[in-house]
């Protein structure tokens, strides 16, 4: 792992890519005439990923970047439950058919802030809705900290059988700092909670970069995150952006790692997880060998959605829920981010759909290449330019922020296959947005590229 290049490229601001191009090119020229239209063409034969999005928690995590707020009445997250229905039936009537799903996540917020029946009518009526398969993967993310007894039978009864837990830290000094105490113990029951109602796949979320992290923090958070054995673990960089998370304030800048801090962070929190036998896929992700995630980056089909890494295959992502987003063959959709106007949009029996934006080919071409780095760390040129009928040397001719990355050694060129050198992946953000032709590196939207 090279500092020189994570001072050099560390502190500038990109995307994640886990859409091209990305949210903050949405525009409102697309909406829910556009959405229902692009529902009705969706093909007879094609399956469907289902995302909803519970935007309530109830205390806010100042470290948080997600649309969430803070209730304390259960009603309101009741009302909440019953307009998700309504539009899960709204979007269902716009497709025309019964269309199979092969994967549903449920995000936040916290999603397990529902009351437990209230999860379960949830669950029948996405399944009265769609054609859920029997294999399908259900996930939901969890808050260890409030997760009931009585909600993880909900979720075995539901066909839950993935679970996936915010830990970020154990360091209590760190959990203080972040507003987020939550003890090794808290945790450990719920793994072995979920674990006894047959859930078994298991991922954590961790999180470098907080305030007062150190390198021998993390690693200590590794250590005891082993303990509990889970499949799979997310590996995120703090992105601090209090312009547009004004709750992010309440973290003191002063006691956040810089750049080269949070380069070994992230490097410390790799290895030990590839020592203790992870596969580490991708920018974040790390998996047990045999996990269906490591084998989908061994045989070059992963992909990259709004949940991260993913194995789903499939090019329709119907997102539900305020500030929900979707993906299909035509574009993204993104539904209104404030709750009251979400709800009144479905309540009026229109899709709550409040910018989105249409695809184009180059887009496509660009979103696929995109992809492959975000994915493989390297990309075949000369196949995708061809599949999309383009040339890939006028893609790399297009490409000027490659230059300087291929001078430092970060990415190697053999014809028109394209790869990051193998110290260098963790600035593979860095290549992805060579490709980007929407960036605009003079805006402050995005995290730090380390």
């Amino acid at each position: 792992m090279r500092t020189d290049l994570a001072a050099s490229y560390g502190e500038e601001r990109l995307p994640r890519y886990t859409s091209y191009p990305t949210a903050p090119h949405f525009s409102p020229a697309i909406g829910a005439d556009a959405y229902a239209g692009w529902l009705s063409e969706l093909p007879s034969g094609a399956s469907a990923s289902l995302y909803l999005h519970v935007p309530f928690c109830r205390e806010m995590c100042w470290y948080c970047g997600c649309h969430t707020q803070i209730v304390r009445r259960d009603e309101l997250i009741a009302a909440y439950q019953r307009t998700l229905r309504s539009e899960i039936a709204q979007v269902a009537e716009a497709i025309g058919r019964r269309i199979k799903v092969e994967h549903i996540h449920f995000g936040g917020g916290t999603p397990t802030i529902m009351a437990p029946d209230a999860f379960a009518e949830l669950m029948a009526a996405m399944r009265h809705a769609f054609f859920v398969l029997p294999s399908a993967e259900i996930a939901v993310e969890i808050d260890p900290r409030t997760l009931t007894a009585e909600m993880v039978e909900a979720m075995r009864f539901s066909g839950v059988n993935r679970a996936s837990l915010g830990v970020q830290s154990f360091d209590p000094v760190v959990q203080r700092a972040i507003n987020r105490v939550q003890s090794f113990e808290q945790t450990a029951s719920v793994v072995d909670m979920l674990r006894c109602a047959g859930i078994n796949g298991i991922n954590f979320d961790l999180i470098y970069g907080l305030p007062h992290q150190t390198v021998a923090s993390c690693l200590d958070t590794v250590r005891r995150s082993l303990e509990l054995a889970p499949d799979r673990f997310s590996v995120f960089g703090y992105a601090h952006v209090p312009d547009f998370k004004k709750h992010q304030r309440m973290i003191n800048d002063n006691f956040l790692p810089d750049g080269l801090a949070r380069h070994d962070q992230a490097c410390a929190i790799a290895n030990a997880l590839k020592e203790a036998g992870y596969v580490q896929i991708g920018l974040d992700h790390f998996a047990r060998p045999h996990d269906a995630m490591a084998v989908a980056f061994k045989e070059g089909t992963l992909r990259r959605n709004f949940q991260g890494y993913t194995t789903d295959q499939g090019e329709v992502l119907l997102g539900f829920g305020a500030s929900a987003i979707g993906h299909l063959p035509q574009g993204y959709v993104q539904n209104q981010v404030q709750i009251g106007a979400y709800a009144q949009s479905i309540a009026n029996g229109h899709l709550a759909t409040a910018k989105g934006y249409g695809l184009t080919d180059d887009d496509r071409l660009r979103a696929d290449i995109i992809e492959r780095i975000m994915c493989e760390f390297s990309a075949d040129l000369g196949d995708i330019c061809a599949r999309h009928g383009a040339e890939a040397g006028a893609m790399l001719r297009s490409a000027s922020r490659l230059k300087p990355l291929i001078s430092d050694g970060v990415v190697r060129l053999d014809g028109d296959r394209l790869a990051v050198a193998s110290d260098s992946r963790f600035l593979v953000r860095s290549v992805a947005a060579a490709f980007d032709a929407h960036l605009d590196p003079g805006k402050q939207l995005h995290s730090r590229a380390v």
